[in-house]
């Protein structure tokens, strides 16, 4: 069945409701499974729609889920789902499926694979490419113990792009581990004529009679070094007529596929045909991502993810998305007088931006990990097709690339979520920064991200970056300021990074304002706010909130904009005209830009009282972003009640020192 819209009523599933856990379902004959298949890719529809969340990629593994399910003894086997975006079945075979409304809710199901949340979750995931590495790991240790479970690894063929995952199968054949690794290939198609024959010499391939005879085959020409090359050459040759294989058999794979990732009692067939060979086994399922919906099949790249369906009311007549909220009037202080304009999405600012500049000096080029659409760069990568540059998630291979083509003149500016960037650590401080060379950063996802949780949060880059001799640090609290900081980064001879949350700004580009882009003096903060006792002093996202918070209370307002270089005559100005400094970010307390800021108080022998108001030292679980922000005590609210005690135990704490003089 094919669906054209997102069903908004629960769809009947008579079979999937008798579906409680995976063993349920050896209750059903396998000419059910199919219309298993059906009601679960309905009831997926559904939920998704309830909820949002990752879409196409569940849609197109249903039948390799329930496949997975019927073969292997879960939870005592072992399966990882490689990111987890395609883990929703899953979720819904293994006990879950009566709470999946919840999904990606606060206090609800996590929209990825986590270990707390399931035992049949046998490993955590979010980042790409670790699937068979923990597989491995798994499949091993069981030997080590005398255990005969399964270790499964589902990837991706987009996951299957990193190097990681390449280290791992070379591992995986180095110690000839009992490891499955099922390759889930949702880009290429299976015509007919092709499809029967690498069908056919998939049975073969797979069959334990093929098996048998080519380990025995072995031993007998062990001997016999020229028949066994000729014999390895013309299997060798034979697969590559028919098959992608070639490759994970000279790593040391036993290469089974490609088969029909839809055809679900040909993957059960195969898979049971597979699950006892002996050492590392590879099938490649090719499956259609968004399988099942016509207009996910039509885009799978913008079916990706979902938004919740929201219900429109009438209003007036008109109809009203109820997503809609008014913007609240304390954002006319960011700029003050000027009036604001329609709200830009931060990775639309960045794209805009690189197309300008790119049109301007031919010597900048874009780099990201496979990042193109979330990071913006959709039209850059049309207008400027021999400047762009998408390496695959290989994060690390995308940093040093970087660091050689600025070691040529070129310019090169890394387009790139927090949370990626820190799996290429080593890159940016060994390749980029101890050779001080001129490589822009744009940071996007920095803080909290909502419903994806704490695999997918940028809650540490400004404490993993600060800490880097020649790095300089910047925090935009607004589009415009976003715009001019890019600017300032591409100005600038050596390593430098602009951090900008997920989602919308707070609409500082209007073509009423001049959005010119000026070049910032490195290093120079502005006072947003004048007021009494306490100075705020805020980093980025938290400007915003720090001026609602001190409309409240009359107090001042720094946006602090760098963190490295701090701007230090603007913190002995507030330390010398207020009783208290508070310290506002979006980031880890704990080495954050509150750090710098008592760092830099010491050095100067400061003994003005500090405190630093950031996200707590604890992975932040999944919410709206107000909720976590909330959660964190980062509302203007708890921000105001957070100061207000501060203060009364000030006042305490000096009149009990009275006292006692």
């Amino acid at each position: 069945m094919i669906f054209t819209e997102i069903p908004t009523t629960r769809p009947l599933t008579p079979l999937l409701d008798q579906v409680v856990l995976p063993q349920d379902l050896q209750a059903f004959e396998r000419e059910q499974l199919d219309q298993l298949a059906a009601e679960l890719r309905a009831f997926l529809l559904y939920t998704v729609g309830q909820t949002g969340g990752h879409f196409g990629a569940g849609l197109g593994v249903v039948e390799l889920t329930i496949a997975l399910h019927y073969v292997l003894q879960l939870p005592e086997d072992r399966l990882v789902w490689d990111v987890g975006h395609q883990a929703y079945p899953h979720k819904i075979l293994t006990g879950r499926r009566e709470f999946m409304h919840t999904l990606r809710q606060k206090g609800g199901l996590k929209g990825f694979p986590s270990r707390s949340e399931s035992p049949y979750d046998a490993f955590g995931v979010g980042h790409s490419s670790t699937s068979i590495s923990a597989a491995l790991g798994m499949a091993l240790a069981l030997a080590l113990q005398g255990k005969k479970q399964h270790a499964v690894a589902v990837i991706g063929d987009g996951a299957m792009t990193a190097g990681m995952a390449f280290e791992a199968l070379n591992h995986a054949a180095h110690c000839r581990a009992n490891l499955l690794v099922v390759l889930n290939d949702n880009r290429m198609s299976i015509s007919e004529n092709v499809g029967g024959l690498s069908n056919y010499f998939a049975r073969i391939w797979s069959s334990r009679t093929y098996n048998a005879l080519r380990e025995s085959g072995k031993k007998v020409l062990e001997n016999m070094p020229s028949a066994m090359s000729f014999a390895r050459k013309t299997e060798e040759h034979m697969k590559g007529l028919v098959s992608p294989g070639t490759l994970f058999e000279e790593l040391g794979f036993n290469y089974i596929g490609p088969i029909n990732g839809h055809d679900l009692q040909k993957v059960i067939d195969y898979l049971l045909r597979i699950k006892d060979l002996s050492g590392p086994q590879l099938l490649h399922v090719v499956t259609q991502k968004g399988k099942g919906f016509k207009p996910a099949e039509d885009d799978p790249v913008g079916y990706h993810a979902l938004n919740k369906l929201e219900r429109l009311k009438t209003k007036g007549g008109e109809l009203v998305d109820e997503r809609v909220k008014e913007r609240s009037a304390c954002d006319t202080h960011i700029l003050e007088a000027l009036k604001l304009g329609k709200k830009q999405k931060y990775s639309n600012v960045f794209g805009q931006w690189l197309c300008e500049m790119a049109g301007e000096d031919e010597r900048i080029v874009g780099i990201t990990p496979a990042m193109c659409e979330g990071s913006g760069m959709v039209t850059f990568a049309k207008a400027f097709a021999d400047r762009y540059f998408d390496v695959a998630i290989a994060e690390q291979h995308c940093v040093t690339l970087a660091a050689g083509m600025a070691c040529e003149g070129l310019k090169p500016v890394v387009a790139i979520y927090s949370t990626f960037l820190q799996r290429a650590y080593d890159q940016l401080i060994h390749d980029v920064a101890l050779q001080n060379l001129d490589v822009l950063f744009a940071i996007d996802r920095a803080g909290l991200v909502g419903q994806d949780g704490p695999t997918h949060a940028g809650s540490f880059d400004i404490s993993y970056l600060r800490c880097i001799p020649n790095m300089v640090v910047m925090t935009p609290s607004n589009e415009l300021e976003c715009r001019n900081m890019l600017y300032t980064g591409y100005l600038y001879p050596g390593p430098a990074a602009v951090r900008y949350p997920r989602g919308e700004g707070i609409g500082a580009l209007s073509d009423k304002l001049d959005n010119a882009m000026r070049q910032l003096v490195i290093g120079k903060a502005i006072v947003r706010r004048r007021g009494k006792v306490v100075a705020l002093l805020a980093f980025g996202s938290m400007v915003n909130v720090a001026l609602k918070a001190a409309h409240i209370m009359g107090a001042s307002v720094v946006d602090m904009r760098f963190v490295k270089p701090l701007d230090e005559s603007v913190i002995l100005n507030m330390v010398a005209t207020h009783d208290l400094l508070v310290t506002v970010e979006e980031n880890a307390v704990t080495g954050g830009a509150g750090s710098v800021v008592n760092e830099f108080l010491v050095e100067h022998a400061c003994l003005s009282p500090c405190m630093n108001l950031g996200l707590p030292d604890a992975f932040v679980e999944h919410g709206t972003p107000e909720e976590m922000l909330a959660e964190c005590g980062l509302t203007a609210e708890q921000i105001v009640e957070t100061i207000t005690n501060r203060l009364y135990l000030m006042q305490v704490g000096h009149t009990a020192g009275e006292v006692l003089v």
